[in-house]
C-alpha cells in the first residue's frame, strides 16, 4: 500500500492540538501559524499550565499572521472535563510528548476521532499504537519527525529510484545516517545536547532493528562503529535504536544490508562506551544512569546543525557496482520573528506535513513511513522550506 500526498498547504481552518510544550512543540506551532494558507486555531497542552501559556504567547508573538493559540493544562493520565471539550472539538493531535506516553495519547486520539501524528523512535510503544489504531476511524502517521521520519522516507525514495534507474529488484546496501550536532566539540565527551537527554540515552542502549543478509534482525546499540567523510568533514557513526522506523519490515528480502546510524564528532562514542562499562560494573540501570552522567557532564547548546546522509549501493544488470548518495546540512532557520534551531525545524516540519495531509485527505488507520508516497512527501510545502527538494 502506498499513500499519496497532495501538494497543498492548510486550505481550511482546523482546530489543532499540540501535546507538549518543548522545543519541537514550539516549532510545530510556529510553523503552523506562519506557513499555513489558512491559519488554524492551535491548542498547546502541557502538564505545567504556565509553560503551555508561555509557549502559546511565544507563538503569537513570533508569527507575522493573526493567530489564536490557547494554552491548557494536560495531564495525559487524568483528563479533566475542560480538556475533554478541547479534544471533542479538535480535528488533529500532534503528539510531542515523551515516547513513553505515545500509546496514551494515541488512545485519546482514537476515542475522540482525532487525526494523529507522533515523533517517537520507541519501537515497543509504536507497536502498541499500530495495534490499537489499526481500525481507527481517522488516520495515524507514526514516527514522522527527523529520525525516524524524514530520513526513512528519503532512504525509501532513493531505494525505489535506484532500482528503477538500474533495472534492479534488490540492493546490497541502504545506509541511513543523521547527526544532531553542535558546531564545536570539546574533550572528553565531544558533544553538546541539542535535544532530549532521555532520547539520546535511550537510543544508545536499546537494541537496533536492521537487515542483514536480506533478513530483519536486531543488533546491540553501539556495536558497529565506523568513520565517514561527508562534504569533507570526518564523523564517526554507530548503530542506535529507533531510526530505521518500519524499513526493516518493508525492505526485508529486497536489501542485503540496511541500518540506521547516528553521526557524532570523533571521540564521542568512546566516551559513552566508557560510561556504560562503568554502569554495568555498578549494576545500575543503563538508560537512567547514562542520562544522569551525561546531564552532569555535557552542556546544552543552542547553536546547532543537522547532518543527513543516505546512500544506496548495488550491482546493476551489467555487474557494475553503483552507489548513489544524498547529503544535507541544515542550520538554524528564521520563521516569522523567531530563529529556530535546526533540530526543531527538521523534526517539526515532517510532523506538520503529515498532519496537513491527514486533515486534507482523511485516510483511516495506521500509516507507516514506508507507506507514504516518498517523492510527493519529500517535496511537500512544509518539508521543502526546511530540507529543500530532492
Amino acid at each position: 500500500m502506498y499513500i499519496i500526498y497532495e501538494e497543498a498547504t492548510m486550505k481550511t481552518h482546523y482546530n489543532i492540538i499540540i501535546a507538549g510544550a518543548g522545543g519541537i512543540a514550539q516549532a510545530a506551532g510556529l510553523i503552523l501559524a506562519e506557513w499555513s494558507t489558512v491559519t488554524p486555531t492551535i491548542y498547546i497542552g502541557n502538564r505545567t499550565l504556565s509553560k503551555a501559556n508561555k509557549v502559546a504567547h511565544w507563538i503569537m508573538k513570533g508569527t507575522t499572521k493573526p493567530c489564536k493559540v490557547i494554552g491548557f493544562h494536560l495531564d495525559p493520565l487524568h483528563i479533566s472535563d475542560a480538556v475533554k471539550i478541547i479534544f471533542k472539538n479538535g480535528d488533529a493531535l500532534l503528539d510531542c510528548l515523551p515516547g513513553s506516553l505515545a500509546p496514551t495519547m494515541a488512545k485519546l486520539a482514537t476515542h475522540n476521532n482525532l487525526y494523529y501524528a507522533n515523533l517517537t523512535e520507541y519501537v515497543a510503544e509504536t507497536n502498541q499504537i499500530i495495534d490499537l489504531a489499526k481500525h481507527a476511524k481517522t488516520g495515524f502517521v507514526l514516527q514522522t519527525g527527523l529520525a525516524p521520519g524524514y530520513i526513512d522516507v528519503l532512504a525509501h525514495f532513493m531505494f525505489q529510484e535506484f532500482c528503477k534507474h538500474y533495472q534492479m529488484n534488490q540492493a546490497d546496501k541502504l545506509e541511513l545516517k543523521v547527526g544532531a550536532l553542535t558546531n564545536h566539540a570539546i574533550a572528553p565527551h565531544f558533544y553538546g545536547f541539542t535535544w532530549s537527554p532521555v532520547g539520546v540515552a535511550t537510543e544508545y542502549v536499546k537494541d537496533c532493528i536492521v537487515i542483514r543478509d536480506f533478513k530483519k534482525t536486531s543488533l546491540p546499540a553501539l556495536s558497529e562503529r565506523s568513520r565517514i567523510i561527508i562534504n569533507g568533514i570526518t564523523y564517526e557513526d554507530d548503530l542506535t535504536s529507533g531510526g530505521a522506523a518500519d524499513l526493516p519490515d518493508a525492505l526485508s528480502g529486497k536489501v542485503r544490508h540496511l541500518d540506521y546510524k547516528t553521526l557524532r564528532h570523533p571521540g564521542h562514542y568512546g566516551w559513552v562506551e566508557n560510561q556504560l562499562t562503568g554502569l554495568k560494573k555498578n549494576s545500575k540501570d543503563s538508560i537512567s544512569g547514562l542520562q544522569d552522567i551525561m546531564l552532569d557532564n555535557i552542556p546544552h547548546v543552542e547553536d546547532d546543525q543537522i547532518v543527513i546522509y543516505t546512500a544506496v549501493e548495488g550491482k546493476d544488470s551489467k555487474g557494475i557496482l553503483r552507489r548513489v548518495e544524498i547529503a544535507k546540512h541544515i542550520k538554524p532557520l528564521q520563521i516569522g520573528k523567531h530563529t529556530l534551531r535546526a533540530i526543531q525545524t527538521t523534526t517539526a516540519a515532517p510532523l506538520v506535513q503529515a498532519i496537513q495531509w491527514l486533515l486534507e485527505t482523511k485516510p483511516k488507520g495506521v500509516i507507516l513511513q514506508s507507506q507514504l508516497n516518498a517523492k510527493i512527501f519529500l517535496n511537500g510545502a512544509f518539508i521543502t522550506r526546511v530540507y529543500g527538494t530532492v
